[in-house]
């Protein structure tokens, strides 16, 4: 069996609309399949990546709850928009932290809804060393 890669993560949000928003404004993601399912769950994507957005619900249907168990969300970007990616990141007040992991740097930080979110670049020629963190590790 081969798989081509990662189609979605689903995500448990306590506002589907405000997480939507937040991914489109944040991460330039942008929304799919709007007439589909009745809305729920509510698809946004960038790229080959798309993120499925679940109404935090208690015991009731199949609907994840709040402890789905995901550790964290990785994005890849190159060099230039890793480094636009911290600029943007600080200009809105989102805390974040580096880490250098030898073949990749990465920058962490939390979504509205407490989610870990990962952007990473492989690209580290040229690369300038950056302080452990933007901010308090989320």
């Amino acid at each position: 069996m081969e798989v081509e890669g990662i189609d979605h993560v689903a995500l448990s949000v306590r506002d589907v609309e405000r997480a939507a928003q937040w991914y489109i404004e944040t991460l330039g993601f942008e929304h799919r399949y709007r007439d589909a399912w009745d809305g729920v769950p509510t698809f946004i994507g960038k790229g080959t990546t798309a993120i499925a957005l679940f109404p935090i619900r208690s015991n009731e249907g199949s609907t994840f709850s709040s402890g789905s168990g995901m550790h964290h969300l990785a994005l890849r970007a190159d060099r230039k928009n890793f480094e636009i990616a911290q600029e943007e990141l600080k200009c809105r007040g989102i805390k974040f932290e580096f880490q250098d992991h030898e073949i990749s740097h990465s920058i962490y930080f939390r979504d509205p809804d407490g989610h870990k979110l990962e952007i990473t670049t492989y690209e580290l020629e040229g690369a300038t060393p950056k302080p452990r963190d933007g901010g308090p590790a989320p």
